[in-house]
Formats: C-alpha cells, sequence, structure tokens
C-alpha cells in the first residue's frame, strides 16, 4: 500500500500573525477579575474589610477597564457591609452612573468578542445587579435618617422593574425588599394608605408571605380599606395587629444573608454545536444562614423576604436564548477566520489549528456581583420608646447592636451575615 505524507506546518507570514492573535485571545483568562479578587473575598467573607478594601485596591490596580463596574460594585458593598454608609453611597453614586454609560453598546467591541470570547468585553452588569445598586442605596440612605433619599432609590427601582415588564417584555417580577422598604419609610411618614399599597406589593412576591400578614392588617385596618382587611384576617386570624401605644415604636432589622450564586461553565443545546455552545449558569455558594434576632426579651427567626439567588436565575434564564444565538454567530465567525487562514496560508492543517485554537478560548463570562448577599432577611418587634440592645444570632456567634427608638417611630437596622 502506497504511503501519503503531509506536508509540515509552517508558521509564517498571515499563518503566524493568525496563530499568534488566537494564541493571545485564549490566553484572556489570565486576568479574570473572578480570580485576581479571591483574597478580597476571603476577607470580605471574614468581617475584615480593612483587608478586604485594601486588596481589592491591590487586585485591580492593574486590571483591566473592562471590570471597572465590578470594582465599583463591590467597593461600595464592601463599604456598605463596614456601616460606612455615606461612603458607599458615594461609589454606588459612581457605579450607577458609569453603568448608564455602559448601556450604549459598543459595535467595535460586540464585534471583537465574534472572535474571542465574551470576558473581552466590558462588564455592564445583570439587570438585577443594576437594580441592586439603588436598593443598597436606599438601605444607606435609611442608616444615615434621610427618607427622602432612601424614597428616590426605592421608586427608581419600582419604575425601572415596571418599564422591564411593561416595555421590554421581560419576565421580571419586582424585588420585595424595594416594596418592603418602601412601605416601612411610608409608615415612618404616617402616609398609612401609601405604606400599606407597599406592603401589598412586597406580599405578592414575597416568598415568605407571612412575614409581612402584620403590617398589612394593621394598615389595611387604619387606611380604612375594610374588604382587604376582611380578606387578610380570614387568612391570619392569629396574627396580633392591635395599633401601636402612644408610647410605643418599631424596630425593623434586615439582614443580607449568605452568598450571592456563582456564575459556573454550562452548556445548552445547540443545533448541532453540541459543546461549542457555552453559557453560563448559576451555582449557590454554601446554606444560607439561619439567622435569629431578639430584643427585649422577644425572640424570632429572620424571614426571607426576596432571595436573590432565585432573582439571578430568572434574570438570567431570560438572555439565555440571546447567548446561545451569539454563541452561534460566533462559531460560525471562527469557522470563516479559519478558513481565511488556511486559505492565506495554502495550508488546511493550519485552519484546523486556528478553528480549534479560537474555540478553546470560547468561554463563557463568568463575572458577576459576587458580595452581593443570597437573601434579604427582615424580623419586626414592637417595643416600648427608647434605647434598646438587638442581639443577632448566626452560625453560633453573636452581636450587639444598641438602637434608640423614638414615640410611634420605626427604627430600622441594617446588618451583613455570611
Amino acid at each position: 500500500m502506497a504511503s501519503s505524507s503531509r506536508s509540515p506546518i509552517r508558521l509564517s507570514g498571515w499563518g503566524a500573525l493568525a496563530l499568534a492573535s488566537v494564541l493571545l485571545l485564549s490566553s484572556g483568562c489570565a486576568g479574570d477579575y473572578v480570580a485576581r479578587t479571591r483574597g478580597v473575598r476571603s476577607a470580605y467573607q471574614q468581617g475584615d474589610y480593612t483587608r478586604a478594601l485594601a486588596s481589592l485596591e491591590s487586585a485591580t490596580r492593574e486590571g483591566p477597564a473592562q471590570d471597572q463596574l465590578l470594582v465599583m460594585m463591590d467597593k461600595g458593598m464592601v463599604l456598605h457591609a463596614a456601616g460606612k454608609w455615606a461612603e458607599s453611597n458615594a461609589v454606588l453614586e459612581e457605579a450607577e452612573r458609569l453603568s448608564e454609560q455602559l448601556d450604549s453598546v459598543s459595535v467595535s467591541e460586540e464585534a471583537k468578542t465574534l472572535v474571542s470570547n465574551e470576558r473581552q468585553r466590558t462588564y455592564r452588569g445583570e439587570d438585577f445587579e443594576k437594580l441592586m445598586i439603588s436598593v443598597l442605596q436606599a438601605l444607606n440612605y435609611v442608616e444615615l435618617g434621610d427618607d427622602e433619599a432612601a424614597m428616590v432609590e426605592v421608586r427608581q427601582v419600582n419604575e425601572r422593574l415596571e418599564k422591564m415588564i411593561a416595555e421590554e417584555k421581560k419576565p421580571y417580577e419586582q424585588l420585595a425588599i424595594a416594596r418592603y422598604l418602601g412601605g416601612v419609610i411610608r409608615e415612618d411618614q404616617r402616609d398609612w394608605d401609601s405604606a400599606y399599597i407597599d406592603y401589598a406589593k412586597a406580599y405578592e412576591i414575597a416568598p415568605r408571605k407571612e412575614a409581612l400578614a402584620e403590617p398589612l392588617l394593621r394598615l389595611a385596618k387604619k387606611a380604612g380599606r375594610d374588604a382587604m382587611y376582611a380578606e387578610l384576617l380570614a387568612r391570619y386570624p392569629d396574627v396580633p395587629h392591635e395599633p401601636l401605644a402612644p408610647d410605643e415604636g418599631q424596630v425593623v432589622v434586615v439582614v443580607e444573608a449568605g452568598l450571592a450564586p456563582e456564575k459556573q461553565r454550562g452548556s445548552r443545546g445547540g443545533g448541532g454545536g453540541g459543546a461549542l455552545i457555552e453559557v453560563p449558569v448559576y451555582r449557590t455558594r454554601g446554606f444560607v444562614p439561619p439567622v435569629s434576632v431578639a430584643l427585649d426579651g422577644q425572640s424570632q427567626a429572620a424571614v426571607t423576604v426576596t432571595s436573590l439567588a432565585d432573582v439571578a436565575v430568572v434574570h438570567l434564564d431570560d438572555r439565555i436564548g440571546r447567548l446561545l444565538a451569539k454563541q452561534l454567530a460566533t462559531a460560525a465567525v471562527k469557522a470563516g477566520v479559519a478558513a481565511g487562514v488556511g486559505a492565506l496560508t495554502k495550508n488546511s492543517d493550519l485552519g484546523v489549528l486556528t478553528f480549534l485554537i479560537l474555540n478553546a478560548a470560547n468561554a463563557p463570562d463568568l463575572r458577576s456581583w459576587l458580595s452581593l448577599p443570597a437573601e434579604f432577611q427582615v424580623a419586626r418587634f414592637r417595643v416600648p420608646a427608647g434605647s434598646h440592645t438587638v442581639r443577632v444570632a448566626a452560625w453560633g456567634q453573636t452581636t450587639e447592636h444598641p438602637i434608640e427608638v423614638k414615640p410611634g417611630r420605626i427604627g430600622v437596622l441594617v446588618l451583613r451575615r455570611y
């Protein structure tokens, strides 16, 4: 039988240039934000916020401009968890401005990702992450005692969500924590009917509806919503909801618990593309801590009002179709580039090698705002006006927090637990 042999691959001219280019593109993961900030998250989750901020500064000093929004969001969250409310808001406002600027898509950048991968594009944030910038700002303003500014942020979140649902036809529900916070602020301002409306909207989407039964019952009665009051009373006959006494106030503890889910590599069917069609999927990062809150002899488990882990999955699933379409387009472009390299060099082997290397670089974007909590939990108390100590226990560790409650007012305490 006659033997045959292929000519050796010669990496010169256009071929050498093409191969060098694809090798450069495939090395993009070396600057991956998630890997570079691992030490930041370790310090953050230990409550060492000074070290977390220093590590973030160090890890991002030489980082690419494509990660700038993530840097700002992480810094804002760390400052928020540290109780540096004003500093956190200053950074988050800057992040919000940058996010708005990045909403205009760069055609040249999108074209570049067709022959590289999604990690090469500027991170613009998931839809829910952009909304969370305003939620955190609202919580910061509440802690600073600026209820009007907090309400501006709450309204902004809800208006954006309504636009997404009504105009963009996205299957997003409103963030219950934003509605709940709006109810707390309006109740504190004695706007009873508006407070009831916000609580009711939070109730519609909260995973643990019973957490909102008490303020709903009390305010439905106070606002004269007799039909709704009767309906709620039939549903929750054993929930005490007497009007506050003249010398009583309330304490609402907002616990940001657990770790936001992390993006990992996943795959979806691509009409024959098989394993070439890779997309990000969210994976949970451990259990959310059960949090117990005690105040003046009363003790209760904090109840989940919003699961960001669930919200993240809904938002990502909504855009999977667009990601798949882009990946298919990317595969076609890369096949064209590889064919061009083979034609220019008159070497089909080099064309095949180019296609393989380009697809080796075909990685989904796994960046996300990992310093966010997995859940927003709340605990609510009625107490005599005056000075009190709130005790919060999670994973066997208890911390104490002083709070001053005025007659007829609501004191809010925001805490981070991992």
